[in-house]
């Protein structure tokens, strides 16, 4: 078993992910995103589906980071 120092803390479209990365970097945290399709893509293989990413964060980090991410969420759905 590998140990992460990473959790990933959400993952969906390219926009919302985008979202997410802006607000948690104006508030100091560095995320990292992994974009399966992009990476098959580079690697001349086909993506499943093109757009989906997940969005992972530092475990020191993650409270701090879950906090912003509920603030996004309600926002997108009022």
């Amino acid at each position: 078993m590998t140990d992460t120092h990473y959790t990933k803390i959400f993952s969906g479209n390219f926009i919302v992910v985008q979202m997410l990365r802006d607000r948690l970097e104006s508030n100091g945290i560095t995320p990292i995103i992994k974009d399966e399709s992009e990476s098959g893509r580079l690697a001349g293989f086909g993506a499943s589906i093109q757009g989906f990413q997940e969005l992972y964060v530092s475990n020191e980090e993650k409270v701090k980071a879950s906090a912003i991410l509920k603030e996004v969420d309600e926002e997108l759905k009022a």
